[in-house]
């Protein structure tokens, strides 16, 4: 098994070649490094939450349903922070059969979408533009379909993640690696 690995922001990237007989199997994973400041802004409202109800306790008469309340409140929006959060997207390219797309969440809970080799008509590398900001992602046209089906559906991974795996994509499908600027050398 071939590994290659290198980190960008927060971002991991994770490029498996598996050998033996699964050989054409073409791994591409996008990792999610964990942020510290998220959890610690989650725990933070749940301390705060708990304080207000406990002011609310020690000023007011018998009001230790609000109490309770504010405590299963503060714990469920510290669990759902957590419980939403995507650990990994993964591209898995099978050439002969088609590309498997993954997001793994915090829950443990996986989305697989599986897209047919004959259905993929090209691999795009988009440069999306908002009023805020600015930031690249990987879709595929499909036949028969009106709209491009984003790779990475939560993730926006940087540039040079993405290329490796509209490279991959593109020989997969069959389709030429065609390119007005230079991509790889730029650093967005």
């Amino acid at each position: 098994m071939t590994k290659v690995t290198f980190a960008y922001g927060r971002y991991t990237y994770i490029h498996d070649n598996h050998d033996g007989p699964f050989e054409a199997v073409d791994a591409h994973h996008i990792v999610v490094q964990r942020s510290s400041t998220g959890r610690f802004l989650a725990y933070i409202a749940s301390i705060l939450l708990l304080a207000n109800a406990f002011n609310i306790l020690t000023y007011k008469e018998n009001l230790h349903a609000v109490f309770l309340w504010s405590t299963l409140l503060g714990l469920l929006f510290a669990k759902s922070s957590h419980w939403k959060r995507v650990v990994k997207e993964s591209v898995v390219v099978m050439p002969t059969f088609g590309v498997q797309l993954e997001t793994h969440y915090g829950s443990g809970r996986i989305i697989h979408r599986f897209v047919p080799l004959g259905k993929i008509l090209k691999p795009l590398l988009n440069e999306c533009v908002t009023p805020v900001t600015c930031y690249w992602s990987l879709a595929l046209i499909i036949r028969g379909e009106s709209e491009l089906m984003l790779v990475f559906q939560e993730l926006r991974p940087p540039v040079k993640m993405l290329v490796p795996i509209w490279k991959a994509l593109c020989a997969a499908t069959d389709s030429k690696e065609s390119s007005d600027t230079d991509i790889e050398g730029d650093d967005r």
